[in-house]
């Protein structure tokens, strides 16, 4: 039960971060020491487990996929997306510097610790941490899209919101915010499951329907690179968290386009030099509180590892 509870809270913490545009699920994984495990159990799901369920063979099945650990760490993220939409909309519409500084000082710190898991340095995982800098700027500096309820752009956007959120350094929700679909699936659809349930289920079930897809299909070749060249994936991921930043700078103005039918489009942002005022004090304060969290986190989980 302990295990369960601690992979829960693990999730919880994925979850959080999915949520947040700029901040990945998949760093808050490796992280708290869960990536390798998650992505090993997500590819799992083959035909051999195919046989073992559809057998009744239910103990083999659970044992093979990992299930406890996967029903733990996925619960955490559904109740973390489905509890902070509401409270992260108050948030970013009241206290948007200080939300982004808080994740600024989470992925600043992580760009240390997942870059300190490279084996051995060399010109390889150089070119690779640079190309991952390169793509997380393309991505920062993007032009979002124009929002799509169709059911197949939603089914595409839960494969690859699902791809990223499970990739260390780049950020599903940031993502679906370049596809132009965040608000909509993100908060609006999550905050109208109370209020119009039939509704919110036509946007998220293709969404869910297209992520459980991309998640298996590609966490097998997630997890072949991995093995196959470790060194240089770390290098770009962890590429993708520093080029990351950007995107979640605190102070920034949004550059918004109106359409054609009075709404209105993000096409950009303007990176702005903070103030030295009180506000910029507190940020301050709150993004040290977020690399502290990571400090901490990566200071037990060595100290775990260590005790093993």
């Amino acid at each position: 039960m302990k295990e369960f509870f601690l992979n829960f809270v693990k999730g919880f913490a994925m979850g959080t971060a999915n949520v947040i545009p700029g901040v990945s699920g998949g760093t808050i994984a490796l992280i708290t020491g869960i990536f390798e495990r998650l992505i090993n159990a997500i590819k799992s799901f083959n035909l051999e487990a195919l046989k073992l369920f559809f057998t009744g063979k239910w103990k083999a099945f659970s044992k093979y996929v990992d299930l406890k650990f996967l029903v733990a760490v996925f619960a955490g993220i559904a109740v973390s997306i489905l509890s902070f939409a509401k409270l992260l909309e108050y948030l970013f519409n009241n206290y948007p510097v200080f939300v982004w500084a808080f994740f600024f000082g989470l992925v600043l710190a992580s760009v240390y610790y997942v870059g300190k898991t490279i084996n051995k340095f060399s010109i390889s995982a150089v070119v690779f941490a640079i190309i991952g800098i390169g793509i997380a700027l393309v991505i920062a500096f993007g032009t979002p899209a124009q929002q799509n309820d169709n059911f197949f752009y939603l089914l595409l956007c839960g494969v690859v919101g699902a791809c990223s959120m499970i990739l260390p350094g780049l950020s599903g929700s940031y993502v679906l915010l370049l596809m132009g679909d965040y608000e909509l699936i993100m908060i609006d659809a999550i905050n109208m499951l109370t209020s119009n349930p039939v509704e919110a289920l036509k946007i998220l079930l293709p969404v869910v329907l297209g992520a459980a897809v991309g998640l298996i299909a590609f966490a097998h070749l997630l997890a072949w690179i991995f093995k196959k060249f470790h060194d240089q994936t770390i290098a770009l991921l962890s590429g993708f968290i520093l080029g990351s930043l950007p995107i979640i700078w605190p102070w920034k103005e949004s550059i918004t386009t109106v359409l054609k039918d009075g709404s209105e489009k993000i096409t950009g942002y303007h990176w702005l030099a903070p103030e030295m005022n009180s506000e910029f004090a507190i940020a301050l304060i709150i993004a040290m509180l977020g690399i502290g969290i990571i400090v901490v986190t990566e200071h037990l989980a060595s100290k775990k590892s260590i005790e093993k």
